[in-house]
């Protein structure tokens, strides 16, 4: 038996969501649907320019870990803040929702990361991002004892940013591999993608990572391609164990020995925000997967949790994913 059905690895990041419209994007700059990472002094001008927000602690990898255990799986999580009030709302939050979360904060600067989120009416986010104590994420925040005691360890490709995380994110692979265990990665960003494309196919090429998440435009940029057959096969390819594929409202693909099989998305009434979408899409799968459920299941358990999070703002669940109808069903519970 393990302690832990997954543990994340992340950017510890607090979210401060904001409604706006195209033209502010245009006024201030903003790459519309990115995630951009921004400096400390850019922080602050967007921050000042934004209208009224909603913070709350986020973080990919974090986000994750919140959905999984509202399903009711048992989740952990390693991020880095700040000794700071960001960091302490971080921490709180996180701990609340029954995730076990112990990484030390930094005892100064650079101060908790935060990400400014801006949500234009069709639902799309445009994220500016600073990563503060993000990047002082290194081998020494590694438990061995979580990373041997969950079945999966699952990382953001957005690591890849801060260059200890890397040294951290290596070290945790060999722990998982040494104890019988899987190790995951999301590709997180298209533009991630982009910066550190050789990498990511090394990871999988190399039998460091066994499962990948991407979505649509993430897999095409892996493999410079515009088309998504060609992406779906050569992802099976230099993937060890599984590649998923998530495509929006067009659902997902599963990619196992080189077969892909696709599986649905669940419909949503109302668009509010897609912030989380995919994190938590992943949350559902990874649920399932780590409790022996077919792929079926699990890509509907991802759809299910990533269906409830575009219908709400912000990227972590107001209510508890398994109280959500069908969840329990799909569970067996």
């Amino acid at each position: 038996m393990s302690r832990f059905d997954l543990l994340t690895i992340g950017n510890a990041i607090v979210d401060i969501i904001s409604r706006t419209d195209d033209a502010f994007l245009r006024e201030a700059e903003i790459e519309k649907g990115a995630m951009t990472l921004v400096d400390s002094s850019r922080a602050l001008a967007i921050y000042d320019r934004m209208g009224p927000a909603i913070e709350m602690s986020g973080g990919s990898a974090a986000n994750t870990a919140a959905g999984l255990v509202s399903l009711g799986g048992r989740g952990a999580y390693f991020g880095k803040v700040s000794n700071d009030q960001l960091g302490a709302i971080f921490a709180h939050d996180i701990q609340s929702l029954g995730v076990h979360y112990q990484t030390a904060p930094l005892a100064g600067d650079p101060p908790t990361a935060r990400c400014m989120i801006l949500v234009t009416p069709d639902g799309e986010r445009s994220m500016n991002t600073y990563l503060g104590a993000c990047v002082e994420l290194g081998p020494e925040d590694i438990e061995e004892a979580v990373v041997a005691d969950s079945l999966v360890t699952y990382f953001e490709g957005y690591l890849w940013d801060p260059p200890r995380a890397k040294d951290a994110i290596l070290q945790a692979a060999k722990i998982a591999h040494a104890n019988g265990r899987e190790m995951a990665m999301t590709l997180s960003d298209s533009f991630c993608v982009h910066r550190y494309r050789a990498e990511f196919l090394d990871l999988m090429r190399s039998g460091a990572v066994d499962i990948v998440f991407a979505n649509e435009a993430e897999a095409l940029a892996l493999y410079e391609t515009e088309i998504l057959e060609e992406a779906l096969h050569r992802i099976g390819q230099d993937t060890k164990r599984l590649a998923i594929v998530t495509r929006g409202p067009d659902g997902c693909v599963v990619v196992e020995n080189g077969e892909a099989t696709a599986y649905p998305a669940t419909a949503v009434d109302t668009l509010v925000d897609t912030t989380g979408a995919g994190d938590l899409f992943a949350s559902g799968f990874l649920r399932g997967y780590t409790a022996g459920l077919s792929h079926e299941t699990s890509a509907a358990l991802g759809a299910l949790a990533a269906g409830h999070i575009i219908s709400q703002i912000g990227p972590r669940p107001q209510v508890p994913l398994i109280d959500l109808p069908g969840a329990r069903a799909l569970l067996g519970a």
